[in-house]
């Protein structure tokens, strides 16, 4: 089956996939606006983003044709709806490896997202060395005559998981995978373990550095004080 007839296949009429399409792309503006919600708010408190970006996006009538028919399933919205949780993805892009678990607690303690699913290939990375937390979010969307509810796939990872993610999936699906070298798919899964080091380091760094940084405010609010006393 060619992209025109998957096209038209996982379509249905073009009216009933606009329909779905708004309501995908609803629920990706509302699970963004609610991690830049509370990015803001870390910035306030903590004068600091665990946030470094946020991406998203709506699967095409094609790929959606194409994961149905790898599962057996029937080319329809309904069956689309109904089987697939990746329709609408977000991906949070984080600065450490706590800020990722950070964001998924703070999203899991809102009372209107329900978590279908959790899948952390941080702690178990994948068979290919992908590391990121997935959560399959079940969102209500409110339209003006009622409320559906859509379930879409949240990736949080760190930029370092981005960074590798990013050029494994442009090597693996973009290059010709016939002619890859032999070894690449060992040197790939190398590089994701290279990388987790250098993530876990800098996190380590990063908090080294706080520490030490509280523990001088801690001793200069100590002089202050006892200079206070002495006057």
């Amino acid at each position: 089956m060619n992209d025109i007839e998957k096209k038209t296949a996982i379509y249905g009429t073009a009216h009933e996939f606009l329909v779905m399409r708004n309501l995908y792309n609803s629920a990706v503006k509302q699970l963004t606006l609610k991690c830049e919600i509370l990015n803001n708010e870390f910035n306030v408190l903590y004068a600091r983003n665990p946030i470094h970006h946020i991406e998203s996006r709506v699967k095409s009538p094609e790929s959606l044709a194409t994961k149905l028919m790898k599962k057996n399933l029937p080319l329809t919205i309904e069956s689309a709806m109904e089987n697939v949780n990746d329709i609408a993805g977000v991906r949070v892009v984080c600065h450490y490896i706590d800020d990722v678990y950070s964001v998924a607690e703070m999203l899991e303690r809102q009372a209107d997202l329900e978590i279908v699913k959790r899948q952390d290939y941080i702690k178990t990375p994948n068979y290919n060395g992908y590391r990121s937390l997935h959560l399959d979010i079940r969102t209500p969307v409110y339209l003006s005559d009622r409320t559906e509810f859509v379930i879409a796939e949240v990736q949080i990872r760190t930029i370092a998981m981005d960074f590798w993610a990013s050029l494994e999936h442009d090597i693996r699906y973009k290059a010709d995978k016939s002619a890859l070298p032999e070894g690449i798919n060992e040197e790939m899964h190398e590089c994701a373990d290279k990388i987790a080091e250098i993530d876990r380091q800098m996190q380590d760094m990063y908090k080294r550095i706080k520490a030490s940084e509280k523990k001088a405010e801690e001793e200069r609010k100590a002089q202050e004080l006892k200079w206070e006393k002495l006057k």
